[in-house]
């Protein structure tokens, strides 16, 4: 009898552990992300939005009755440290799947390391266009856009308007001299008769915009592009308006509430407008059910860096629920093509360089809103992601078309 009663609790186990194993278990995803000092608020935020993503999962079942669990990875944005830490979860945890938005050389790092152990590292914020260029590898995806498309959607925007005379002003490193270039070249293509009548490179971390919004007011300029992020947009913004400077700026970041109630004076911003991949202004049912939602959750809306992180995670999670595994080869092949049609619209992940095809949103800067006390974007409206297409053939990615 105890022999009968012993099989029938082997059999019982061995059914409750192939149940256990059909519902999926976990799935491990590593946030890596600078989550102390200077850059925390960023790393902070991006890491909010994959949380909140894998929140929405798990309560909806996981993905394949697989539930998500995120690992917070503080990178110290230092491409060794980051690679040290990620392998470590390799190593002990099994983790394969890893996302991150704050730099192009921690993700960089990243993808190398994912290539050679094999693994899968996908971006709501790198925007180096080298990483789905000549630099693109079949283990990283981006879901967002680059310094190409985010800069043609301003250039679009910049030439609808009419202007003529513009001046750029941006930091002076890789993403800057990227972001510039891409921007001069397409308002060219677009408007032939617009004149760059100014073009400042200046050291990341400046603290005096004086002499730049001297040149910009001198030179006549009628609008100003820029992709200064942190500091450098709210200190050359808060600096120009008592200078004296009438021309509005066209930027990649001031979508950021953050960025806004920095530069403490509303007329300063008011007019201006910005560029993303995704706004809490985007209109349509699908976004304002995405707001709420978050809001209600947290308690906070989810602008910015909070959004992207989401999108793109949810993304990721489609292409593992059409893989039907967690197995990176598999995911790999199904996220290639796959298109997600969410708050932010109709992207598709383009399978030659796995660079997201999507519409780029631009909103003005309007003294009222309905989030906020202080002046924040309006109503955003779509720049279609085929004007803003960088072909392929033109990236300098290679090896991953079929």
């Amino acid at each position: 009898m105890r022999k009968l009663i012993m099989v029938g609790m082997v059999l019982l186990l061995a059914v409750f552990t192939a149940t256990a194993s059909l519902a999926g278990g976990t799935i491990k995803l590593a946030v890596m992300e600078p989550l102390s000092g200077t850059f925390k608020d960023i790393g902070d935020r991006y890491l909010e939005g994959v949380q909140y993503a894998a929140q929405v999962l798990n309560e909806q079942g996981g993905i394949n009755g697989m539930q998500v669990e995120v690992i917070p990875v503080d990178s110290e944005l230092k491409p060794a440290i980051a690679t040290r830490k990620a392998t470590k979860l390799m190593i002990k945890e099994g983790v394969k799947y890893f996302c991150g938005g704050t730099g192009s050389s921690v993700g960089g790092a990243m993808v190398a390391l994912t290539g050679k152990k094999g693994g899968l590292f996908y971006t709501y914020g790198m925007a180096a266009a080298s990483m789905t260029g000549a630099k693109c590898s079949k283990t990283f995806f981006r879901a967002c856009a680059n310094t190409d498309t985010q800069s043609y959607a301003l250039a679009n925007w910049v030439a609808s308007q009419g202007f003529t005379k513009v001046f750029t002003v941006a930091q002076d490193y890789s993403f800057g001299q990227q972001a510039t270039e891409a921007f001069i070249k397409k308002l060219k293509e677009l408007n032939p008769k617009a004149e760059i009548v100014g073009k400042v490179l200046h050291p990341i971390g400046t603290k005096d915009f004086a002499p730049y919004v001297s040149q910009i007011i001198n030179s006549g300029a009628e609008v100003v592009f820029t992709s200064n992020w942190g500091s450098d947009l709210t200190l050359l913004l808060k600096q120009a308006k008592p200078l004296g400077l009438k021309a509005k700026f066209a930027c990649y970041y001031l979508n950021d509430e953050n960025a806004i109630t920095a530069v403490a004076n509303d007329e300063a911003v008011v007019g201006s407008v910005a560029a993303e991949v995704y706004m809490i202004t985007i209109p349509g049912e699908a976004n304002k059910k995405f707001v709420e939602g978050f809001k209600k959750a947290k308690g906070y809306y989810p602008t910015w860096l909070r959004g992207k992180a989401y999108l793109a995670t949810m993304f990721w999670a489609e292409a593992v629920k059409k893989a039907g595994s967690a197995k990176v080869s598999d995911v790999i092949k199904a996220w290639e093509g796959l298109t997600y049609d969410g708050p932010a619209g109709k992207w598709v992940m383009r399978a030659c360089d796995h660079q997201t095809q999507q519409p780029i949103w631009i909103a003005p800067v309007v003294a009222k809103s309905p989030y906020f006390k202080h002046a924040y974007v309006g109503e955003a409206g779509m720049v279609p992601a085929s004007k803003v297409d960088v072909p392929c053939a033109q990236t300098g990615c290679k090896g991953l078309a079929k």
